[in-house]
C-alpha cells in the first residue's frame, strides 16, 4: 500500500524544473566548495562558500517546492523556512568569522584594512 502523498509519475514540466533546479544547486554548492579549498587566503577563501551555500539551498528549495506542490496537488512552502534560516544565519557566521579572522591578524601585525578607528586618527 502506497502514502496518501505519493500519487503518480510527476508530469514531465515538472520533472524538468525539479531536475534542473536540484542540479543547479549542486552546483552552486560544488563551486563554494571548491572555492574554499582552492583560494590561498582565508580572506578570499570565506566568501566562496557562503554564495554557493545561499545559492544552493534557494535552488534546492525551488526544486522541492515544485516537486511536492505537484506530489501533493496542494501549495507546499514548507522547504521556505530552511532556505530562509539559511539565508539568515550564513552571513552572521561569515560576519563572526571575518571579525575574528581580522582581529588575529592585526594581533600578529599584519597589514590587514581596514585599520581599527584608533589607528586612522578618528575622533
Amino acid at each position: 500500500m502506497t502514502p496518501d502523498f505519493i500519487t503518480g509519475p510527476l508530469p514531465l514540466w515538472a520533472e524538468i524544473i525539479t531536475a534542473v533546479f536540484a542540479v543547479l544547486g549542486a552546483a552552486f554548492a560544488a563551486v563554494g566548495s571548491f572555492g574554499l579549498v582552492r583560494l590561498p587566503t582565508f580572506f578570499s577563501r570565506i566568501h566562496a562558500p557562503t554564495l554557493g551555500a545561499t545559492a544552493g539551498v534557494w535552488c534546492m528549495t525551488v526544486a522541492t517546492i515544485v516537486y511536492f506542490s505537484v506530489q501533493g496537488y496542494n501549495l507546499f512552502l514548507h522547504a521556505v523556512l530552511i532556505a530562509l534560516f539559511v539565508a539568515l544565519t550564513a552571513p552572521v557566521t561569515t560576519i563572526f568569522l571575518m571579525r575574528a579572522a581580522l582581529f588575529r591578524e592585526r594581533q600578529k601585525g599584519g597589514n590587514v584594512p581596514p585599520a581599527p578607528i584608533e589607528e586612522q586618527g578618528g575622533d
